[in-house]
């Protein structure tokens, strides 16, 4: 059937048309359907919605996403026929059913999502799937390369090229701002790609957002990671594994982490870089994504094979993770937090011991460092100013101000100290409580918001004395924050009265 084509600015990709011109076509609600521009003979498989009202009988009200695949323009003569169903659907069945999918049925069921074949329900259906069913080293494997494939893919002619990832779960990870330039100081390559919060307080993106630019192409991380040394980018920005991206698009509203398409993701970006040396922080404890180091060095071992398939040397780091990284949660918080150490290696233990570590087992595994010694070394590029120098080198190829310093970094005018109800020592803090008091602050969209964490774990306190600070640029952010604060009680402090009912406000 022949339709004239209507514009609707939107990103998604998708078509509308009248339940009549549906009917004549032989298609419903979800359907795909062949599109094609009869100027250009162009043709794309497009999901269809059905309207009585947004679209008269004879238009078509095309996505302008979908639009530009097909180089047509309002007015333009269009001709839609029923599409034929997929063949990976049946694939996504057969793992639906608990079956294991070859190389070929994994690639097609790839090709078919990033090519918007496949619908919503039916990407969500195989993501379920995996995550009920669960998936063997194999299919891990298939999906691992199926996601490099998808997209771009960095070579670089010197080697090694290292990366580093954390399994996250941890607030106040910003271990990245200074492992990254650590390893780049010791004259080696990392083009280290980054994710932006989703439900934490600040994505390792997101921190290098207040220094510097972090969209860029491929070919421009290429450029930079050779002539500077290292990165810190927006892996989002790029065409690098794109099915990744597209899979933890539909898992984020389960709140769902399947172990293999988990370890597909973190191995994906890894070899789309070209990295063939990897450091993984696997952070474990009540709160993180881990829960014990014996689960822990199930998952070390996973990622250390998967690896080895993949032609990457793999390392895998288990971390305490039952307090936060350093003192401070938000993104202009633990940006400061980490220049400062850069800049005169005085900042909070955990963050320089657990930074130094992580880059130290790089510098080992690529014989910068003798066996032992790499910590000792990573240190010393912290104290002789060399990681940064090599900092504001990565800050200024990327497009920010490479004299910035810890103080130049503002923080949420609105604050408030919660304070300790007695004596005594701390005993826990609640990482998830911590985040979210956080984001209910405004971060990490709000920069300037978050908190600072007076005490942790072992640490004395008196009454009275502050627990912690939180950080808003807006009042009402803030006094939502500090509610929330008096609820979770996030900061626990040792004492004989264990609890209290009902719970009384703090003071």
């Amino acid at each position: 059937m022949k339709l004239v084509s209507e514009i609707l600015d939107i990103s998604t990709r998708g078509i509308l048309i009248n339940q009549q011109d549906s009917r004549s076509i032989g298609v419903r609600e979800g359907d795909r359907a062949l599109v094609t521009n009869l100027k250009t003979k162009e043709t794309v498989t497009i999901q269809v919605a059905v309207t009585e009202t947004l679209a008269d009988v004879g238009t078509a009200k095309i996505s302008l996403a979908s639009a530009e695949n097909l180089g047509i323009d309002a007015g333009d003569e269009i001709e839609i026929r029923a599409a034929p169903r997929p063949e990976s659907i049946e694939f996504i069945r057969k793992k639906m059913d608990g079956g294991r999918l070859t190389r070929e049925e994994t690639s097609k069921i790839v090709s078919d999502m990033t090519g918007n074949i496949l619908s919503p329900s039916e990407i969500t259906a195989y993501i379920t799937a995996a995550y009920i069913n669960g998936m063997n080293m194999d299919e891990v494997e298939y999906l691992t390369r199926e996601m490099v494939a998808s997209g771009d893919k960095i070579t670089f002619s010197k080697r090694p090229v290292v990366d580093k990832h954390s399994i996250g779960g941890v607030p106040g990870n910003k271990i990245t701002l200074i492992s990254v330039p650590i390893i780049a100081a010791s004259g080696l390559l990392i083009p280290k790609t980054s994710s932006r919060a989703i439900t934490g307080a600040g994505g390792t993106a997101d921190l290098m957002e207040a220094l510097a630019p972090v969209s860029f192409s491929s070919s421009e991380i290429k450029k930079m990671t050779e002539k500077a040394g290292g990165v810190i980018v927006w892996g989002g920005a790029t065409n690098i594994a794109p099915a990744d991206d597209m899979i933890i698009k539909y898992e984020y509203p389960l709140k769902i982490d399947a172990r293999g398409q988990m370890l597909a993701s973190i191995m994906a970006k890894k070899m789309a870089v070209g990295s063939d040396t990897c450091v993984i922080d696997i952070p474990v404890g009540a709160g993180t994504k881990v829960a014990d180091e014996k689960e822990g060095q199930v998952l070390a071992n996973e990622l250390i094979e998967l690896g080895r398939r993949l032609g990457i040397r793999v390392e895998c780091a288990i971390t305490y993770g039952g307090a936060p990284i350093g003192r401070n949660i938000g993104v202009n918080l633990e940006v400061a937090e980490a220049l400062r150490i850069l800049e005169g290696g005085e900042g909070a233990t955990s963050l320089i011991q657990k930074s130094c570590a992580i880059a130290g087992i790089a510098l080992e595994m690529t014989g910068k460092a003798a066996p032992n010694k790499g910590s000792d070394l990573a240190l010393e590029l912290i104290k002789n100013g060399k990681a940064h120098e090599k900092m504001m080198q990565i800050i200024d190829i990327q497009g920010g101000d490479s004299k910035i310093k810890s103080g130049d970094l503002m923080f949420g005018s609105f604050t408030f100290d919660i304070p300790s109800p007695c004596d005594g020592y701390i005993i826990s803090v609640k990482n998830r409580d911590l985040i979210d008091i956080a984001r209910l602050a405004g971060s990490p969209v709000e920069h300037g918001a978050g908190l600072h964490l007076h005490k942790k774990p072992g640490e004395q306190v008196k009454r009275g004395e502050p627990l912690l600070t939180i950080y808003a640029e807006k009042e009402w952010r803030l006094t939502q924050a500090i509610e929330s604060a008096r609820v979770s009680r996030p900061v626990l402090v040792e004492g004989m009265l264990l609890s209290r009912i009902p719970k009384q406000p703090m003071e």
